[in-house]
């Protein structure tokens, strides 16, 4: 396993990590998993306040319990659940983050957080308002680092602009190139790390049947898949592939993985020792479909 520091923190993690999403209702199949990924070398843990309406974080601080030194726990706020579970809404205002820091921390089962991020953002939010809220948890100890979780071109350059952002999450993959023209050169200026989620697509470049996916077709899709086959070696599956693709990229720290059983945390695991890709393996791939382009108004 390869570490890499994360943007302007002193945060090292693991270049393959751990999406808490996808973890069950079983704290102990979850504590399993998680020691399984541990035992393989990850150590970067991501989680949010949304998932399965707290619960998710729940079973993550039981799974950590007596590891949190060895590791790095990721965790996003501003989805705040209706009173009747019917839906969320989006809250980013001061008030709201600081009150939902804590219930996050007693989920956990910890006295800090090592990264906190914003699950989202528009424009229209108030930017300076959200900002503060974070600057002041990082103040009283109580989170050591934020970022947010976006896919926004215009709001990820207004957090770079006007905050201490280490990261960045946001959706990237042979299948949704965006960032490659939109973020990655801003944010490999500013020194700020990217958390890559979706490298598989859904699994659509892996062994998923092929649909449509953005703004490519279902044959668009499957030759994407059929490119990533193609190139996979010896200890290189598909799966291996489509990470090693997004790994390759300057900006990029780490791909987060959702694993839900023993086999995808090894095939994950696998990835991380995959045989890296070439440049010529790296163009064949990018010249399968034209590039995906983000709306303006984004």
């Amino acid at each position: 396993m390869q570490y890499h520091q994360l943007g302007r923190s002193d945060l090292h993690i693991s270049e393959i990590s751990y999406g808490c999403m996808s973890l069950g209702s079983d704290d102990a199949d979850n504590a399993r998993l998680v020691q399984q990924a541990i035992d393989g070398g990850i150590n970067f843990f991501d989680t949010a306040d949304l998932y399965d309406h707290g619960r998710n974080e729940i079973t993550l601080g039981k799974a950590l319990e007596g590891k949190r030194q060895d590791v790095v726990i990721a965790t996003k706020v501003g989805n705040q659940w209706r009173p009747d579970g019917s839906g969320w809404d989006w809250n980013p205002r001061r008030e709201y983050i600081l009150s939902c820091v804590e219930e996050s921390l007693r989920r956990l089962n910890t006295d800090y957080i090592d990264l906190y991020q914003l699950h989202g953002g528009t424009l229209e939010d108030p930017a300076d308002e959200t900002i503060s809220a974070f600057e002041t948890l990082v103040q009283q100890g109580k989170i050591r680092y934020y970022g947010i979780s976006s896919i926004r071109p215009n709001v990820i350059r207004t957090f770079v602009e006007r905050s201490n952002i280490v990261s960045v999450m946001m959706q990237y993959s042979l299948l949704d190139r965006r960032p490659e023209e939109s973020c990655f050169p801003l944010l490999e200026q500013h020194n700020i790390g990217v958390l890559v989620r979706g490298a598989v697509a859904k699994g659509l470049l892996v062994n998923k049947a092929p649909e449509p996916y953005l703004n490519y077709d279902a044959a668009d899709v499957a030759k994407a898949a059929a490119a990533a086959q193609r190139l996979s070696v010896a200890g290189r599956g598909p799966a291996a592939t489509a990470l090693r693709y997004v790994l390759q990229q300057p900006a990029v720290t780490t791909a987060v993985v959702g694993m839900r059983t023993a086999q995808q945390v090894q095939d994950a695991l696998a990835a991380a020792g995959a045989v890296p890709l070439t440049a010529t393996e790296i163009q064949q791939l990018q010249q399968v479909l034209p590039v995906n382009r983000y709306e303006q108004h984004r």
